[in-house]
């Protein structure tokens, strides 16, 4: 029986459809994090045009040979790699992270996994003594490739170092970073931070979304860390009984208070000592039984008038665990520390920022994701109440916060 060509055409455009369709659906889930797949309505057409053509040699049915397999955007070989350490505190850890893999991507390079170096000369520890670093690397799978070290043959003294603002964009990478990545072929970020910016932005752009990924996708505590922090809150919520087992956490930190003193801007004051959030919290509702998380590691003197109001306030020292204190707190390390208070502070029932900074952004940012929104924004309260939701953060009321951009 002979063969209907039309039959053939039909069936060949047919198949077409759902390769194309498949490819789609596919895509769907990538876009977002990749680049779009190589081939477009042109490339389809061509192969159509191909199969019609192969019609005319076929005797034994509507056979085609297979052609060349479509490949999903795969990250091309890497020529250099790029360097950097995380400094500061997990606060900057955050966005140092976002902003290393924000560049790697567009470069197209290999992200060496970071060190971690405190505040003082010679402060140096490894990445997996605070995060899991193959939960890091598993994370970033596709979209940026990662190795735990520098190859040997290439010595940091020969990297360049490039400045990196936050929340650094793809159009500043591909005219100041490339270029010198091109040249030198290996490159150590150095990022800074112009301004506490972590307000969503008013178009997603693919930088955005790679960013997202590696602000709430990719830092997991190591395991000893994360048992101390869970310790913690689980004493806290065994002491807040009368409160159903919640509590509020405050950073308020003595020595910053003292640096940077509360000064006005904007009609607003820019950090609250320990006097001004016991009147607070009291004025908004909270009662004597109310037990406070403080980020001040050691009792400082000038907290007493808090805790006359709010007797469970409490520091690291008398409500940490005793088996951890020699590790976590009685070392001259104090990365652990600031670890400790952001993860702590991420999971409180309530949340205050005595200090404005980027602390209480990337701890919002946190909470935002988890849904955790009762954030209160301290301030000067007239009357004898007030209702806490009146000073519920802008991040939360407005939905501005770049969380909200990364999560449905």
């Amino acid at each position: 029986m002979g063969v209907d060509l039309r039959q053939v055409v039909a069936g060949i455009l047919t198949l077409t459809m759902f390769v194309m369709l498949g490819n789609m659906i596919k895509r769907d889930h990538f876009d977002s994090i990749t680049e779009k797949l190589p081939g477009d309505v042109q490339d389809v057409a061509k192969v159509a045009e191909e199969g019609l053509r192969t019609i005319a040699k076929l005797s034994k049915g509507p056979w085609l040979e297979d052609g060349e397999q479509l490949k999903p955007y795969e990250i091309e070989e890497s020529r250099g790699y790029v360097t950097f350490s995380l400094t500061n505190g997990p606060e900057y850890h955050v966005s140092q992270i976002a902003d290393a893999v924000v560049v790697a991507r567009v470069l197209r390079a290999t992200l060496v996994v970071p060190d971690i170096r405190g505040s003082k000369p010679g402060d140096e520890r490894k990445f997996e003594d605070v995060y899991d670093v193959n939960k890091f690397i598993r994370s970033l799978d596709g979209v940026v490739k990662v190795v735990k070290e520098l190859p040997e043959e290439i010595s940091f003294r020969n990297l360049a170092v490039v400045k990196v603002p936050n929340r650094v964009t793809e159009d500043h990478i591909i005219e100041n970073i490339q270029p010198i990545f091109k040249a030198k072929g290996n490159i150590r970020l150095a990022t800074y931070f112009p301004s506490v910016n972590m307000r969503k932005s008013t178009e997603k752009s693919n930088a955005d979304l790679v960013a997202c990924l590696a602000m709430f996708g990719t830092l997991e505590l190591q395991p000893d860390v994360n048992e101390v922090v869970d310790s913690t809150v689980e004493r806290l919520r065994t002491l807040s009984r009368k409160s159903d087992g919640r509590f509020i956490s405050v950073d308020l930190r003595v020595d910053l208070l003292d640096n940077k003193g509360c000064h006005e801007g904007n009609g607003r004051k820019s950090c609250y000592g320990a006097h001004e959030i016991a009147v607070f919290l009291r004025k908004i509702g909270y009662d004597k039984d109310t037990t406070i998380y403080l980020t001040q590691s050691r009792w400082d003197s000038s907290l007493s008038v808090l805790k006359d109001i709010f007797p469970k306030t409490y520091t690291k020292e008398n409500i940490m665990p005793a088996d951890k204190k020699e590790k976590f707190l009685d070392s001259a390390d104090s990365e652990f520390e600031k670890v400790i208070d952001f993860y702590l502070c991420s999971q409180s029932d309530a949340f205050v920022p005595a200090i404005s900074g980027l602390f209480y952004a990337n701890v919002a940012g946190k909470r935002i994701a988890s849904g955790k929104n009762q954030i209160l924004i301290p301030a000067d309260i007239s009357g004898s109440s007030a209702s806490a939701t009146d000073f519920i953060s802008p991040y939360v009321l407005k939905k501005n916060h770049m969380a909200h951009s990364c999560f449905c």
